[in-house]
């Protein structure tokens, strides 16, 4: 593969030396799809939930991921959730299943040391920085959002919790400092989800926070399976609440503004959200998964107000008129038209959901003609994404799978956890999507119960790679093998105004064969996840030189370009220009 520098000079790319080989797709013997390199890069993490044989019903969940470049090298950094021990009087040496090392049960925030040789090799390497960060993450850890609140230049981190959320200011040195009380974000609910997005076009981000149920452990109840075995309880065993909706005041606090939004008026059980303009008026909306109850789709009326559209719009329950146990979520253009498509993940016995969005914020369900439902009949999903996996120039689907009930025959064998299954891959072809879980690679084999899953380009080769959390097992770093049999064209927009990325910002690509590849920055969905800010376009068989239209989250259009392909590129608004990425290359 040649990477092409924006001078017009060329460079053997090496594979990565974290993976054995790489067999790229369409040999004769072709090769996994993703390979995981967390063991050999460092990226040692092990989610514990601290169940004890009491089947509280948060100890099931597990956790999501954040990836961002918090120290601003140019390379995307992880951080873990963790969990800690449950119930009254219970030391981790009552744990059903053991911390997966002699870490302190804590967040954790592993720095990406990339290196980029002068020939082009990459060595990925992870470096847990958590105890210098400053970051103490102690909360029964669920998920993450990222976003640069006060415009700093230094994306921060709100980490949300079974007991009580917190907001972690970057510093900009390495460092941060915790900022939840000053800048009243405090929840203390069950949240699982969030995002910021700026809803009122001041520049300034806002917190949307989704929220769970009313839990707690000192309202445990006793939950069993049909046979009259115990077993964890669903949402629909405790009352649904509402979600928090945050406005940034720009003093570094936030005012919640949850009642006179008109987010408060409909309580739910919310596990996943994703923020953009569903019907194209310029300012962003709000999509809500819901667990076994209708989804929200909260669009926004331009004055601070929110309604709820998802019933009219037909994204709210299936095409049975069947609402569904919503996990997950993603938004992307799945079929090329220019507008944002979502899935949702559910349980077995239900399909994952696509809702293909007709240009103006009506969906329809395109689940069954899409090849997408039958396959996912067998399996509870979490988190979920669309993403561009070989660079064909259609979005792919990946989805991370575990089970929430227990599978008898997993109990029976003497599992103490008996809730795993395994992953599975979509490819998209043209609008349909064939299953290849089955040649995806060693990863696609293990049994796990899977929950978050975050997608970044980790080692700056252009192509895709997907993080996995794993409830009470080890993370997976899942590095993509065939992403390079295509040319690729990477982006990070830029508003140097607000010093940061410009969340809600829509790049167009236009491919020689008259079809526009369409994507949004923003980093919110799949399962309590943060993903890559930046823009990855895949382009096929096109090697032309590309111009990219931008529309900003203001609805000023600007156009950059040509660029050369199979390189990243800063486009920064207001200059008609981009800038070489570098730490791409040598």
């Amino acid at each position: 593969m040649i990477s092409r520098r924006p001078n017009g000079g060329t460079l053997a790319f090496a594979t990565l030396c974290v993976a054995a080989a790489v067999i790229l797709l369409g040999a004769s013997e072709p090769g996994p799809i993703f390979v995981d390199g967390a063991k050999d890069a460092g990226l040692d993490f092990h989610y514990f939930n601290g169940m004890s044989g009491r089947l509280y019903f948060v100890e099931m969940m597990g956790s999501g991921i954040a990836v961002f470049d918090y120290d601003g090298d140019g390379d995307m950094d992880v951080f873990f959730p963790q969990g800690h021990m449950l119930g009254s009087g219970n030391a981790v040496a009552d744990a059903t299943l053991p911390p997966g090392d002699d870490k302190p049960l804590t967040g954790r925030l592993f720095r990406n040391d990339l290196e980029v040789k002068a020939d082009g090799t990459r060595v990925l390497h992870f470096t847990d920085v958590t105890e210098t960060s400053g970051i103490r993450a102690d909360g029964y850890g669920m998920g993450a959002a990222v976003g640069d609140f006060d415009n700093d230049g230094h994306p921060d981190l709100y980490l949300l919790n079974f007991d009580g959320n917190q907001l972690w200011h970057n510093n900009g040195d390495g460092t941060f400092t915790e900022v939840t009380r000053q800048a009243g974000v405090g929840d203390d609910r069950w949240s699982s989800s969030a995002t910021f997005f700026d809803y009122d076009g001041d520049g300034l981000l806002d917190l949307f926070v989704a929220e769970y149920v009313d839990y707690q452990l000192s309202n445990d109840k006793a939950c069993f399976t049909s046979a009259g075995a115990r077993d964890y309880c669903g949402p629909l065993s405790y009352n649904p609440v509402a979600d928090r909706l945050y406005h940034n005041r720009g003093d570094g606090t936030f005012e919640d503004v949850t009642a006179e939004s008109g987010i408060a008026t409909k309580p739910g059980n919310g596990l996943g959200v994703v923020a953009t303009d569903f019907d194209g008026d310029g300012d962003p909306d709000l999509y809500v998964a819901n667990d076994q109850m209708v989804n929200f789709l909260w669009v926004n009326q331009g004055n601070g107000r929110f309604a709820d559209q998802a019933v009219l719009s037909g994204a709210a329950v299936n095409a049975a008129g069947l609402a569904e146990a919503s996990m997950g979520v993603a938004v992307g253009d799945v079929d090329n038209d220019g507008d944002p498509d979502l899935l949702l993940t559910h349980l077995n016995r239900e399909t994952n959901t696509l809702y293909v969005n007709q240009g103006t914020g009506l969906f329809s369900d395109d689940t069954l003609s899409s090849g997408l439902g039958p396959a996912s009949l067998p399996y509870t999903s979490f988190g979920t994404g669309w993403f561009d996996y070989d660079n064909d120039g259609w979005l792919d689907l990946f989805a991370a799978n575990g089970e929430v009930r227990v599978i008898e025959a997993q109990r029976q064998a003497g599992d103490v956890f008996p809730l795993h299954q395994i992953n599975q891959l979509f490819h998209n072809d043209s609008g349909h999507f064939e299953e290849v879980t089955s040649r995806a690679g060693e990863l696609f084999e293990l049994s796990e119960v899977s929950r978050g899953a975050a997608f970044v380009d980790i080692d700056n080769d252009g192509d895709t790679d997907v993080i996995v959390a794993n409830n009470s097992g080890p993370a997976r770093l899942m590095l993509n093998q065939v992403g390079q049999n295509h040319d690729w064209l990477g982006l990070r927009l830029i508003d140097p105004r607000l010093r940061r990325d410009a969340y809600g910002a829509v790049a167009s690509l236009r491919l020689a064969n008259g079809r526009t590849l369409t994507r949004q920055v923003h980093t919110d969905g799949s399962y309590s996840s943060a993903n890559d800010p930046r823009l990855l376009f895949g382009l096929g068989d096109d090697h032309a030189a590309h111009v990219i239209d931008v529309r900003w989250p203001d609805g000023k259009e600007e156009t950059f370009g040509p660029f050369a392909a199979n390189a990243y590129y800063e486009l920064v608004r207001g200059t008609g220009r981009a800038r070489f990425a570098a730490a791409t290359d040598p």
